[in-house]
């Protein structure tokens, strides 16, 4: 199996590509999705992460036969702080998975065969307010599952880190303290990710729905 990860700065883009993986016939138990937690504003299936789950700890994050976004819970991730998440790299993540030899959110993609300069990139992307998407595919249909993901606007890591290194950021810090509610509106602000009552808009005018 080889793993394809993606980072979106909107919930919406990363919530289609889920279900585009679906779709495509990956099983929710290989699909996982790490969210900021200040994404919920974006989308109900986020916002309304039930009371169940939200106590069932780890055993509310990987996921369940009605698909992996039915399985939202929320839990704190070292470095992100509480995030909204579902799937096995979000156990592994917390060091909670059968396997996992540490936590952390870089460590667990860098396991699943992401290069590690773009797992801290990919990393402090959800800090700042990012969803990360990643699944277990075919060895021999890897590329096609990456189109897949790709045809939802996901960030390009290379071009992403460039920019955060020009303020000064090295790498992903796990120590650093998470991104407030503030911090991340800002942050999604300045990516020029405005929020409607019908979803979420770029200002070229796309909107990107909500359903």
């Amino acid at each position: 199996m080889k793993t394809v990860s993606r980072v979106y700065d909107s919930y919406s883009q990363a919530r289609e590509g889920v279900r585009a993986l679906e779709a495509a016939g990956i099983p929710s138990s290989d699909i996982s999705l790490v969210a900021n937690k200040y994404v919920s504003a974006e989308h109900a299936d986020v916002d309304e992460v039930s009371d169940t789950a939200k106590g069932a700890g780890i055993g509310g994050v990987l996921g369940g036969g009605a698909g992996l976004l039915a399985g939202l819970g929320l839990l704190a991730i070292p470095g992100l702080g509480p995030v909204v998440a579902a799937g096995w790299l979000a156990a592994t993540a917390v060091g909670a998975a059968a396997g996992a030899v540490t936590g952390g959110i870089v460590g667990a993609l860098v396991d699943a065969g992401t290069p590690e300069e773009h797992a801290h990139v990919y990393s402090e992307s959800v800090r700042r307010g990012g969803t990360l998407v990643s699944a277990r595919v075919p060895d021999n249909d890897e590329a096609r599952f990456q189109a897949i993901l790709d045809k939802y606007g996901p960030i390009d890591p290379v071009a992403r880190g460039a920019e955060y290194r020009k303020t000064g950021w090295k790498t992903f810090d796990p120590t650093a303290p998470a991104y407030t509610l503030t911090e991340a509106e800002k942050e999604r602000a300045r990516r020029g990710l405005a929020m409607t009552g019908t979803g979420t808009t770029r200002p070229t005018g796309e909107r990107i729905p909500l359903a």
